[in-house]
């Protein structure tokens, strides 16, 4: 009986305890797993982040390039203001020089 509570002492003590940390070749995989991992999660964020900044930036476009059609727009509609009471004040003269005795 003694020689089987050594054997099992013995097994016991040569399987290993599970407080020991882990062995460096198992360590090594998860290191690179999480090298990578990172490596991964900080690429992704500045991919995010690029993406993002040109969205932003093409809103900003978008909204300049509408100011500047608004503001076209505007002009336009000013200068056919100019030219209608340019033509309405030629025909007014016209009137009156027609009206005018000679």
């Amino acid at each position: 009986m003694l020689l089987w509570v050594f054997f099992l002492v013995i097994l016991t003590f040569s399987s290993g305890s599970h407080c020991s940390p882990p062995s460096p070749p198992l360590r090594m995989p998860r290191y690179a797993d999480a090298i990578f991992t990172n490596s991964y999660r900080k690429v992704l964020s500045q991919l995010s982040a690029r993406k993002l900044l040109q969205d932003i930036m093409s809103r900003q476009q978008g909204e300049r390039n509408q100011e500047q059609e608004a503001k076209t727009r505007l002009g336009r509609q000013v200068d056919n203001m100019w030219a209608d009471q340019e033509q309405m004040a030629l025909e007014s003269i016209l009137v009156a020089l027609q009206q005018k005795p000679g």
